[in-house]
């Protein structure tokens, strides 16, 4: 598998990054997992606008989903070749609600599904492509999920947007990668059942076992550098660094 990070700013973009997106890649196929605010745009730097085969929302939440409005427009009113066929989009129910309600003035109540083809997560394990995945639901103010991406022996797991918790180690058990939120810093915020913070996402990697820790979904306000040290203070069984916006992993 190939990962890119499309964007990996926390809350709203940042100077240098769109909020959370991350394509994965095998066997010639692109699934996009989150398209926050800006995603969009850097998309384009990695594939063509029409080359996405399918699309996982963890959560509603506007740094999570709002540019699907965007791409909304893009596959909808496509001139030449014609409307895009509808592409698979896998979310929290209410997911085609969300996107209609934040459109806003979308030509019927249902054209969001003329070109997004709605598929409700919950936790569970199944294929997307050529890939295997499980999502569990994790600790979020909404409902949000956690993936695991399986191919050809290989994973990463992805945490979305969670507060400290234990699906969110078992999904992430011997996982090669674990790209995982640290919004919060350690000793300052302490709000439950929202966000990790760098020693949370490291003690995390270490109940799961993982392999290697990219942190993500760091916001403009938090200082990474610190998140960074808390972590590896922590979690010593394999590399932990940063995501950056056009990092690529192969995993």
């Amino acid at each position: 598998m190939k990962l890119t990070v499309v964007g990996c700013s926390g809350s709203f973009p940042s100077a240098d990054s769109a909020c959370s997106s991350y394509l994965v890649e095998a066997d010639g196929f692109r699934l996009l997992l989150d398209m926050g605010n800006g995603a969009l745009g850097e998309l384009q730097r990695h594939i063509g606008l029409y080359d996405l085969d399918a699309i996982f929302l963890s959560h509603l939440h506007a740094d999570h989903c709002i540019d699907m409005c965007a791409y909304f427009v893009a596959r909808y009113y496509r001139h030449d070749g014609g409307r895009c066929a509808p592409i698979p989009v896998y979310g929290p129910e209410g997911t085609e609600q969300r996107l209609t309600t934040a459109y806003a003035d979308t030509p019927s109540a249902s054209s969001m599904s003329e070109v997004f083809d709605f598929h409700t997560v919950k936790p569970g394990a199944f294929e997307i492509g050529p890939f295997s995945v499980r999502t569990e639901k994790v600790c979020h103010p909404v409902e949000a999920y956690a993936i695991r991406v399986e191919h050809d022996g290989r994973s990463l797991t992805y945490s979305g947007d969670t507060g400290t918790c234990a699906a969110l180690d078992e999904l992430a058990a011997d996982t090669d990668l674990f790209l995982c939120e640290a919004a919060f810093t350690h000793g300052k915020e302490n709000i439950p059942d929202l966000h990790l913070n760098g020693r949370e996402a490291g003690e995390s990697a270490v109940r799961a076992g993982a392999r290697r820790l990219v942190l993500t979904h760091i916001p403009p306000w938090t200082d990474p550098a610190v998140n960074l040290a808390d972590a590896r203070e922590v979690f010593t069984g394999g590399p932990t660094e940063l995501a950056a916006a056009g990092a690529t992993y192969e995993i």
